[in-house]
């Protein structure tokens, strides 16, 4: 109990440790529950997933439309969960509502992890990408948009240069046999576009990616090739993992368009934030007393002045670790 009990207590805005009777009456055992404020935030997030339950069906058909056969083992679908913004029951979820769309299957009996979700009818209305979704708003031919900043001319060239040849879909049923190198290269470019798209943060862990080569069509290098179109995709090591993000779907280091269930994701972690910063806080108060009573501090403005660089110091650090947590859970499959 007590790794839980300090766990718990670095987050104060969020859980709440109290005494109580046990199963068995009698003796106060320790429990602990969410405050109201992240009690709340639970409810709101679950409200979002609901509801945004057709919107994930939508993007789990394009999803096995993009795929060879239509169809992918449900094992290796766990890795797309949390890009796709699907919760762990998203099978129990949607399959009874959707039994026009997805049906499980399992081909080979005898072998573990074998199911798969197939897709059972093509729906022409999903089978639309981004890019073409786009160059209809706009009245225009399919096209990569390139965004870099208009000084990185040689980019902005190499990307018309890419864009001179027709825009292959994604969905198109012919992808398993291109005819050039160039052409294979234009589609897969296509498909990772799409699926980053089709992602609740336009972004993707590489390692995640590449498990699917094969059911997507993507050439043995993929990172390689993620490289050599920095129009569209930003490749990153941060926090030594290596993730491809969809250059559009930002607006400076934000989303330009987020989903309900990013934003309520985005408050419980500003509120785990709040509880750390200020767990540290009291941390830090008890430390400095600490020293105060030792005599290390004996001048009140030599106080203040450490007092201000503990603060600056935590704050960051606390920032860093909690970025980095969140950011190792969403895009490391060791977590998915």
């Amino acid at each position: 109990m007590g790794r839980a009990a300090n766990w718990l207590g670095k987050y104060p805005s969020c859980f709440e440790v109290f005494s109580a009777e046990g199963g068995g009456g009698g003796e106060l055992e320790p429990h602990f529950g969410f405050t109201k404020r992240m009690a709340a935030l639970v409810d709101a997030e679950e409200a979002a997933v609901t509801a945004s339950e057709p919107a994930m069906a939508g993007r789990l058909a394009r999803v096995l439309m993009l795929a060879r056969g239509r169809r992918l083992q449900v094992s290796k679908l766990a890795a797309l969960r949390g890009p796709l913004g699907l919760p762990d029951d998203y099978l129990l979820r949607l399959l009874p509502a959707h039994t026009d769309l997805f049906r499980l299957s399992n081909p080979y009996p005898h072998r573990r992890n074998a199911a798969e979700l197939e897709l059972v009818r093509w729906a022409p209305s999903l089978a639309v990408s981004a890019v073409e979704a786009a160059a209809t708003a706009s009245g225009s031919a399919p096209r990569f948009t390139c965004s870099l900043p208009a000084s990185w001319a040689k980019s902005h060239a190499k990307m018309e240069e890419f864009n001179s040849t027709p825009y292959i879909s994604p969905y198109s049923e012919e992808w398993a046999v291109p005819g050039t190198d160039a052409e294979a290269e234009k589609r897969a470019v296509a498909v990772v576009h799409e699926l980053l798209s089709l992602t609740l943060w336009r972004k993707m862990s590489i390692l995640k990616l590449e498990h699917f080569k094969r059911e997507f069509g993507l050439p043995e290098d993929t990172a390689r090739m993620l490289l050599r179109h920095p129009c569209l995709f930003y490749v990153s090591n941060r926090y030594k993992i290596h993730t491809v993000v969809l250059r559009e779907g930002y607006e400076g280091s934000g989303l330009r368009e987020k989903d309900p269930v990013v934003a309520a994701k985005d408050q419980l972690g500003e509120l785990m934030q709040e509880g750390l910063h200020e767990y540290n806080q009291r941390r830090r108060a008890a430390n400095l007393e600490k020293r105060r009573r030792r005599g290390e501090i004996e001048v009140k403005k030599e106080e203040e002045k450490v007092e201000d660089e503990d603060a600056a110091r935590l704050v960051s650090a606390e920032k860093r670790e909690e970025r980095r947590r969140f950011y190792t859970v969403l895009f490391d499959d060791a977590n998915r």
